[in-house]
């Protein structure tokens, strides 16, 4: 993966903070060959993202962040870890 597509994922992030008028919590699917890989959702009530990361049996955990760059990352490894495969 190149830094493009880190650009890409932040940018991702930065459309669900913007998009967050409704008061609704906003998500977006992050996928890698059609294989679901995570989802994040946005919290603007305490400005946090929640990050779900499922794994080969669709099993999730969630991981809670308050930093935009942090949140990035960790998807952009997660979709790094997943090409790899």
């Amino acid at each position: 993966m190149s830094q493009s597509q880190l650009m890409g994922i932040i940018q991702r992030l930065k459309t669900l903070q913007e998009q967050d008028d409704s008061g609704d919590v906003q998500s977006r699917f992050f996928e890698v060959n059609g294989r679901r890989v995570c989802q994040v959702k946005y919290f603007s009530a305490n400005d946090t993202f929640e990050l779900e990361v499922y794994d080969r049996d669709n099993k999730a955990q969630k991981y809670p962040f308050d930093n935009i760059d942090m949140t990035a990352i960790e998807i952009f490894e997660l979709l790094q870890e997943e090409n790899e495969l």
